[in-house]
């Protein structure tokens, strides 16, 4: 038993019987049940109940057992000192207030029905199951489960926010410049995000403004900037980006890292660093001004004609400077364009418009329902529970509820689990 049961249980009312009375028999009438306090004190302000035909004003404090009043020492504790009723699941001990009269308790236990107490079981004390309630999941209505993926993203999008607010902040809200960083983690993919963040960080945005009409500039600053530019490489090409970074160096009195720390083991060669990067240029250069163009796009199908662009001739036959290869275009894959869209242009979109006070959620869902569903173990797994993920939004919604909700055993916070609870 967890004190959040009780939470729970006095929120919702979820009693047996409609009569309440104290310990001391006194009959309780709950007019308002306060507000949840997340602080410290009470666990539920501003509560108003009437007690033996009084109206008290005050807080309500919950406990598993009464006893646990003097445990936590609450008896020295002025917060507690405006608590009207004490509500425990086991009434073990006398509390009495500070002028010695007996404070007012309801033990649950007498009160909540079976069928409540069996399904909390269930779901929190249950470990067999990859998630709590997965033997009961085809019970649920298909209505409550929609509703319920569309919260959970808004939910997982609040989060991502976050993230990108500080960025915002730190870059003085250039929302292109943000864009760059977080575009160019997303071309790291899990294994190089980090390195690629920092090749973001490590060039201010203002120089690669000033050089991104220029794609062979643009290459070279990348490139170079990553430390992959300090071998003795004999090929035109490569020496040729050696040149152009040594003047933007001069120019811009750039502090380029002298060596790479990106990853190419057990990679597909069409994630190698050396080709992402070559396309980062090549769609920073073919798109200046990206954050403005992506902003008035709501189609799908037109963020894949945007990130559509050519590579120099030198890549269609390369995956690294040294090596060639089996002549192909080396074109961002549209499952590729579907990450960047779910990790960084959305969320963007979103904090922008959230900004703006200019949030439809319907109009705004309309782009992310129009991606492909996420293909990892987690989605796989759900699919196999009868949940199945049709589009980006529901996949996204799942991550969260695994991962927030179904991992950390928060079934009392979780409309699915509310609603397995009072079935």
């Amino acid at each position: 038993m967890k004190e959040e049961f009780l939470y729970y249980v006095w929120q919702y009312k979820l009693f047996s019987n409609s009569k309440l009375y104290t310990a001391q028999n006194e009959l309780i009438e709950i007019k308002k049940a306060g507000t949840l306090n997340k602080n410290e004190g009470p666990d539920f302000l501003n509560a108003q109940l009437i007690i033996d035909s009084q109206l008290w004003a005050g807080n309500v404090e919950m406990l598993v057992k009464a006893s646990d009043w003097y445990l936590h020492k609450h008896e020295t504790d002025a917060n507690y000192d405006a608590v009207i009723l004490h509500v425990v699941w086991e009434n073990d001990a006398i509390i009495y207030t500070q002028n010695n009269a007996p404070l007012a308790t309801l033990a649950l236990k007498d009160y909540v029905a079976n069928s409540v107490l069996k399904n909390y079981n269930n779901l929190l004390y249950t470990n067999k199951y990859w998630i709590p309630c997965e033997s009961q999941l085809q019970t649920l209505d298909s209505f409550l489960v929609k509703n319920w993926l569309e919260r959970l993203y808004f939910e997982r999008l609040e989060q991502k926010a976050i993230g990108i607010e500080a960025l915002l902040i730190d870059l003085k809200f250039d929302y292109e410049a943000v864009l760059f960083q977080l575009i160019a983690k997303n071309f790291g993919l899990k294994i190089n995000g980090e390195a690629f963040l920092d090749l973001a960080k490590s060039v201010h945005f203002s120089i690669i403004r000033k050089v991104a009409h220029n794609k062979k500039s643009l290459t070279a600053l990348f490139f170079g900037m990553a430390g992959f530019l300090t071998k003795d490489i004999e090929n035109e090409y490569y020496q040729s980006l050696v040149v152009e970074f040594n003047y933007l160096k001069h120019k811009f009195q750039l502090t380029p890292k002298t060596s790479n720390i990106f990853q190419f083991f057990r990679m597909r060669p069409s994630n190698f660093p050396t080709i992402r990067i070559a396309q980062l240029a090549a769609l920073f250069s073919e798109h200046q001004n990206l954050f403005s163009k992506l902003m008035n796009i709501d189609k799908k199908e037109d963020f894949y004609k945007l990130f559509s662009f050519n590579l120099d001739d030198f890549w269609k036959v390369h995956y690294t400077f040294e090596t060639s290869s089996k002549k192909s275009a080396k074109k961002l894959t549209k499952s590729f364009i579907d990450l960047i869209l779910i990790n960084t242009i959305v969320p963007l979109q979103f904090v922008y418009l959230k900004n703006r006070g200019e949030v439809n959620e319907e109009t705004f869902l309309s782009l992310i329902q129009q991606v492909s569903s996420e293909k990892n173990n987690i989605i796989y797994k759900f699919s196999d529970l009868g949940i199945t993920a049709k589009n980006a939004m529901e996949s996204q919604a799942l991550l969260q509820l695994k991962n927030n909700y179904c991992t950390e055993k928060q079934c009392l916070n979780c409309a699915i689990g509310n609603n397995l609870l009072r079935s």
